[in-house]
């Protein structure tokens, strides 16, 4: 399962409540980068038929069940900085990250 950080939830939430057409954040991977994968975030209208949707604090994260085997386990956060703020995923999965850090691989068993 993914956990999601109190804070994230709050930034979830304030977006969706901002913008009323969306339901809550997608969480995914796409293949790329020079390691093998990167990470898909992006807010959504609706959930797929498929997918596993999370409900923390009254946000929504919505998870491709093909997708969780890479992510179990991991944190999304918010993180808010100065010059650059967003979500990141805290992934113990993760055996390698390119240099640029946009892109890893994991450790399949």
């Amino acid at each position: 399962m993914v956990e999601v950080s109190s804070r994230a939830a709050a930034r979830i939430k304030q977006v969706v409540a901002e913008r009323p057409e969306l339901a809550g954040l997608r969480v995914g991977l796409r293949d790329g980068g020079c390691s093998g994968y990167t990470y898909l975030l992006a807010f959504e209208e609706q959930a797929d038929e498929d997918d596993m949707v999370l409900e923390v604090e009254g946000a929504q994260v919505f998870v491709h069940p093909l997708h969780m085997p890479f992510i179990a386990g991991s944190t999304l956060q918010w993180a808010e900085a100065e010059f650059q703020s967003g979500f990141h995923l805290d992934n113990p999965n993760v055996t390698r990250m390119c240099g640029c850090g946009e892109s890893f691989d994991v450790a399949m068993d």
